[in-house]
């Protein structure tokens, strides 16, 4: 798979725009997962987590690249999903109650196989990470409603909750976990400028 198919398949889902929510149809897609719980703000396995979504995922695209160039690919970028065991308790004043699930889509040509080989030799360099707690795994979430937000994430709810608006709006309830892809790296962009697609799963309400 070419870079630029890649990137042009999955263009309506990982581009949004921050004026207008809209629904879009996720298909059934392969992710590298990770799950944890805790404040990622705070949280050293939230960190561990990612470091090791990216040091796999390269190392699985130079390792495609090597084999057969023509199947070369973009590393797409880290996603989370976010839920508590009790709903009504989901806000931003007890992060430490989040649970999440970090993840990195991976094409096709990604396989099980390969995800063992490369696990096996970054644990014998001693770069073990999250290895124990990674899993690679299909994720389907249908129809859905998705928005970009700019700004710290601290400030999302407002574009959460003009999401969530839209799709009732239009018919729809929301279902399943939040949904955020991070466009950005809050490492090298100042909060205002970060940018972030915001998902929500949703059912035709009835």
């Amino acid at each position: 798979m070419a870079k630029a198919v890649l990137s042009k398949e999955l263009e309506a889902l990982y581009t949004a725009s921050a004026k207008e929510p809209a629904i879009v149809d996720v298909p059934r897609m392969n992710y590298l997962m990770i799950d944890g719980k805790g404040d990622p703000n705070t949280s050293a396995s939230f960190q561990t987590a990612m470091q090791t979504l990216f040091g796999v995922s390269y190392a699985a695209k130079f390792a495609v690249k090597k084999r057969a160039p023509s199947q070369d690919y973009r590393v797409m970028p880290p996603e989370g999903l976010w839920w508590t065991d009790d709903k009504s308790r989901f806000d931003a004043l007890h992060k430490e109650r989040w649970k999440w699930t970090l993840m990195i889509m991976q094409p096709d040509v990604v396989t099980p196989e390969l995800i063992d080989e490369i696990a096996a030799r970054m644990r014998e360099a001693g770069k073990a990470g999250a290895l124990d707690r990674m899993r690679l795994e299909a994720f389907e979430e249908g129809l859905s409603v998705q928005v970009l937000h700019v700004g710290p994430y601290a400030g999302e709810g407002a574009t959460i909750a003009r999401m969530h608006e839209f799709a009732r709006a239009n018919g729809y309830e929301p279902r399943g976990r939040h949904h955020e892809i991070y466009l950005g790296d809050p490492r090298r962009s100042a909060p205002e400028k970060l940018r972030t697609i915001l998902r929500q799963p949703v059912a035709k309400r009835t």
